[in-house]
């Protein structure tokens, strides 16, 4: 089960988050390049925007803490 708070999200992200399936969702926020890190890791802590017709996923590294983001783009 993927762990999410919609309260960080802008009400259109919201509106689309909640239509993405769970297991999408899971790989997407297990899938995220931390530059600090230097490989994939899990975003945590993230909120959710709208920008350029994709999702923008902002956070955390779950390893390092350092700031990620994540792009879903929605064509």
């Amino acid at each position: 089960m993927v762990n999410e708070s919609v309260s960080k999200f802008s009400g259109p992200a919201a509106k689309l988050w909640v239509t993405i399936p769970s297991d999408t969702k899971k790989q997407l926020l297990s899938n995220v390049w931390c530059g600090k890190c230097r490989h994939e890791v899990t975003i945590t802590n993230f909120s959710g925007v709208i920008k350029a017709d994709g999702l923008l996923l902002v956070g955390l590294c779950s390893e390092c803490n350092g700031d990620v983001a994540r792009v879903f783009e929605m064509s």
